[in-house]
């Protein structure tokens, strides 16, 4: 039987995969540099949890190997510790406890205190989640009720100014989700996430192909009113389509100043029938609650002049392969598919199902919004335009 060489990769190497996966590549992308299969570089990202190790580095501050050298001879010498202590330009108590912790004047040596010190800096911090249990439960309500740890901490800064014990960047609990050596938070809770991949990665923009853009009369978002771009009044709104299993799709509709969302049961894709779910839903609301919508290029709002017709609401289109300009909307719709995954039939769903996830998602805080929720946007702006 013949046996398959074990892989080893310099540090050299494994720099450069980290690189390449802060970049954004793709497993198979960074295995292909060496002429290997993506499963020879994915347990690197794994150990960590897509996590990069920082690499170790002596504090600026710390006393360096040749300032312990000539504490060492000043100790043979029998100079005084103040006299040491003068020349090299430290206090008097920093030799002092140099000394005492290696060994004292009899058995001081400069190469063996610089091993220990190097090793006594290898502190594993105990993780903040870890060492506080109380705070651990909360942040694991927050994550089963599928708040994003961003919106946690942010929710946790707002709700407990003054209570540092409660407090808890999103990048710990990234952290202790992806790194399980931590001890924090259980594996389980990787699926409440927005996105449940198993290690963190870059983003990546989706690009839509060529086929999108032959709307017939499209009005182009740079025509769209100034008041709309930067969200100084609301009824300004961004809609698309989310697809699911099995030729499935609902409207997803968000209101660029308040971040409130709506969500439309379509039976099929066609314009037709599409535009029949948006005029519907649009007499849902006061005129002055909608002045104009932004859709991407799809073929499903071909028939847009009609919309327009029955809603007095105009509708603008963003450039070709330019989903960033609905940006709102990409985002809503990623924090959709916690409620709504990717292989699902969607069409299983009823109105009164997909007005209750709308509603659940409303209700969460959002960090553009100072982290109060869409729901409560929108209530205030209702009370000021009432």
């Amino acid at each position: 039987m013949k046996y398959r060489t074990r892989i080893y990769y310099t540090d050299a190497q494994k720099a450069l995969m980290w690189e390449r996966w802060r970049q954004g590549w793709t497993l198979h992308q960074i295995a292909q540099l060496f002429d290997r299969a993506h499963g020879s570089v994915r347990g690197i990202f794994e150990r960590t949890g897509g996590f990069r190790t920082p690499r170790r580095s002596r504090s600026p501050i710390s006393l360096t190997l040749a300032e312990r050298e000539e504490i060492s001879r000043s100790v043979a010498e029998g100079h005084s510790i103040r006299s040491t202590a003068a020349r090299l330009g430290r206090a008097p108590s920093t030799v002092s406890r140099e000394i005492r912790r290696n060994g004292g004047q009899a058995d001081y040596r400069a190469s063996d205190a610089d091993h220990v010190a190097w090793d006594r800096a290898l502190r594993p911090k105990c993780c903040k989640l870890a060492s506080n249990r109380d705070l651990a439960r909360i942040v694991t309500a927050k994550l089963r009720l599928l708040w994003s740890p961003e919106q946690i901490a942010g929710w946790l800064k707002h709700t407990y100014p003054h209570d540092e014990t409660h407090r808890v960047s999103h990048e710990t609990i990234y952290r202790s989700l992806f790194i399980q050596a931590r001890g924090a938070l259980k594996k389980e809770l990787l699926q409440h996430l927005r996105r449940t991949r198993a290690m963190r990665r870059s983003r990546h923009h989706t690009q839509k192909t060529d086929i999108h853009g032959r709307i017939v009369g499209a009005v182009s978002i740079s025509e769209r009113p100034a008041s709309a771009d930067d969200r100084a009044v609301p009824g300004h709104w961004e809609g698309d389509l989310m697809f699911g299993a099995h030729n499935s799709q609902i409207a997803t509709l968000v209101e660029r100043q308040t971040r409130y969302v709506m969500l439309a049961k379509v039976a099929s894709k066609d314009t037709e029938t599409v535009v029949d779910a948006l005029i519907k839903n649009a007499r849902k609301l006061p005129q002055e609650l909608y002045k104009s919508l932004t859709w991407d290029r799809g073929s499903e709002m071909a028939d847009h002049k009609r919309f327009t017709l029955a809603t007095d609401v105009q509708v603008y289109f963003c450039d070709p392969r330019s989903p960033w300009q609905r940006g709102s909307n990409e985002n809503t719709n990623g924090l959709l598919r916690q409620y709504l995954p990717k292989g699902i039939d969607i069409s299983n769903y009823s109105q009164a199902q997909l007005s209750a996830v709308a509603r659940q998602l409303n209700e969460r805080p959002r960090k553009t919004l100072g982290f109060r929720t869409p729901a409560e946007m929108l209530s205030q702006t209702v009370a000021l335009t009432s």
